[in-house]
């Protein structure tokens, strides 16, 4: 799915040029040329990200930040915002990061150097939400935050390698992984042979899951690999 932005600048010829370019890039790109008309856009759609110059025709981007940022309630709130202005000024520029954008790009600018900062603020997003991510599956919950799993409010102490691997089948609690898949995942190598490093891990984190649950929580797929059991075969 190609990533949503939405490009607020009321310069056509500098719109045009970042629209086509990012759309180039696999970008999904919704324009306006003036502040009344992105605070429609924004409170009708939904974005990945914002690209907003400051000096706007009838809403100022200072005052469309406001408005995005201001009601912490809303999911729309943590929209990442990347200021494009040709105001330079330090104190502007520090000001507008205090507001709740995430960066701020001095006009005249490179497209390159536009795209890596889209990039580098999305993948930031990305890490703050899995930092504070809570994955569940019936009575089974991973507070990836803290790294502690508990099964029937039982916590569970595993290892690092036991925690990536039941992370993993969480992420993708229908997948049936082979021991390829598990290795290369975790271990982050080829996986060239078969040996008992899977094997050992594997059933460490079974042994550990069933004692809590009182029965098998990750199942082998015979001839296939492993995956994790649905919420349904897991709850008790």
């Amino acid at each position: 799915m190609s990533i949503r932005a939405l490009l607020i600048e009321d310069d056509s010829e500098i719109r045009k040029l970042l629209a086509d370019f990012l759309t180039g890039k696999g970008y999904s790109v919704t324009e306006a040329e003036d502040g009344r008309e992105a605070s429609a856009v924004m409170l009708a759609e939904k974005f990945d990200i914002i690209l907003m110059d400051m000096m706007l025709p009838y809403k100022s981007g200072e005052t469309l930040i406001e408005e995005l940022k201001g009601d912490t309630s809303s999911e729309r709130s943590k929209t990442p915002v990347i200021v494009i202005s040709a105001k330079s000024k330090l104190d502007t520029r520090l000001e507008v990061l205090r507001m709740g954008a995430d960066d701020y790009i001095i006009k005249p600018f490179d497209l390159e150097e536009v795209l890596v900062r889209i990039e580098v603020v999305m993948r930031r997003l990305h890490e703050q939400e899995e930092s504070t991510e809570v994955l569940s599956c019936g009575e089974l919950i991973y507070d990836v935050r803290n790294n502690s799993v508990k099964v029937k409010d039982t916590e569970v102490k595993l290892t690092s390698k036991e925690l990536q691997l039941l992370k993993l089948f969480m992420k993708n609690p229908k997948k049936t992984f082979t021991k390829a898949n598990l290795y290369e995942s975790v271990w982050d190598d080829m996986y060239y042979c078969e040996d008992n490093t899977i094997n050992v891990h594997i059933s460490n984190l079974r042994n550990k899951l069933k004692k809590a649950a009182g029965e098998d929580v990750i199942e082998t797929v015979w001839g296939i690999g492993y995956r994790l059991k649905d919420s349904g075969e897991v709850s008790s």
